[in-house]
């Protein structure tokens, strides 16, 4: 390991030689059943389509119009599709040297990412339990968790989640969304008790607003050191929707990006943004949020003071 930061440090300096940019930008995409065909059977009613090409050349347009460094993304497929989605970004211009694929409960839709950085730590669990009414259940997209060398003196962790979708289930989605929540707090506690002071980004679809009880869950208490701020991003006409429900012509935010206080005064908070451009309805139902960082520890930065950054 020692070996490995050492030639990541010297290949860091070459970068800076020639002007490696001071900001990175992270993005979260839902990218809509990004997905295998499958048939109607005992676990789906009415299967699956494939994703459509025209959807799927209009997501990467958007994707590359961003430009993210780190792209964490919700609704993948199989291995076979996200190894697909990688080679169309590639042949769009947008190299992703690093990746990170979880299997989890659910067969079907997957949690990814893709990054220039390297990741130097993976700790993504695919197996998180919890308990309703009495019976043992899973997280069923499990939470995704990598920690990135973004240059030799700077480490981002990031955390990706989708919680129980907005569909029906006898035992009641809003009680599986905010027991799912829980069980994401407690794993971001334990992050930031091994390390206070860790830059830890928390992303994805949550499917719930924020004043359901899986927003506080998520965020714990306010002015403690486990406080996971919103970035409460907003697209350029000062929208904040993130979905569109075809079906109840709805509206809504249920993407969100949660920082630490260590990671919160390296934000640049007014460039924290919602994608609104062409296509979005075409690529997917949702819109990808995103926003820049400066990979310099300003730890000593308080809330209140980065505040002037604030949108």
């Amino acid at each position: 390991m020692a070996r490995f930061l050492s030639l990541l440090s010297v290949c860091w300096v070459a970068a800076c030689a020639v002007g490696a940019p001071r900001e990175i930008v992270f993005c979260h995409y839902n990218v809509e059943n990004y997905v295998d065909a499958k048939p109607p059977g005992p676990d789906s009613k009415f299967g699956s389509k494939a994703k459509p090409e025209k959807s799927i050349a209009a997501l990467v347009a958007i994707i590359k119009e961003i430009s993210p460094d780190i792209l964490g993304v919700c609704e993948m497929g199989s291995p076979a599709q996200f190894d697909d989605f990688q080679k169309r970004l590639a042949a769009a211009g947008l190299g992703y040297k690093h990746s990170e694929f979880l299997e989890a409960a659910d067969d079907e839709r997957h949690l990814a990412l893709v990054s220039r950085f390297p990741i130097v730590a993976r700790q993504s669990l695919a197996n998180v339990p919890f308990e309703l009414a009495g019976r043992p259940e899973k997280v069923r997209r499990g939470f995704l968790d990598v920690t990135l060398q973004v240059n030799p003196d700077y480490q981002l962790r990031v955390v990706g989640v989708h919680l129980k979708s907005k569909l029906p289930t006898p035992a009641g989605e809003a009680l599986i969304r905010r027991l799912e929540a829980s069980r994401l707090r407690a794993h971001l506690d334990r992050i930031l008790k091994a390390t206070p002071k860790a830059n830890l980004l928390c992303y994805g679809d949550f499917n719930d607003l924020k004043n359901e009880p899986m927003f506080a869950e998520v965020t714990g208490i306010r002015g403690t050191a486990g406080y996971m701020a919103d970035l409460w991003a907003k697209d350029p006409l000062g929208d904040r929707w993130t979905h569109f429900w075809k079906t109840a012509d709805l509206y809504s935010r249920i993407d969100y990006l949660f920082v630490s206080p260590a990671l919160f005064g390296e934000v640049v908070k007014s460039k924290s943004r919602i994608y609104r451009g062409v296509n979005w309805d075409v690529a997917s139902d949702h819109r990808p949020v995103y926003t820049s960082i400066i990979p310099e520890d300003r730890t000593h930065r308080t809330f209140a003071e980065s505040a002037v950054d604030s949108n």
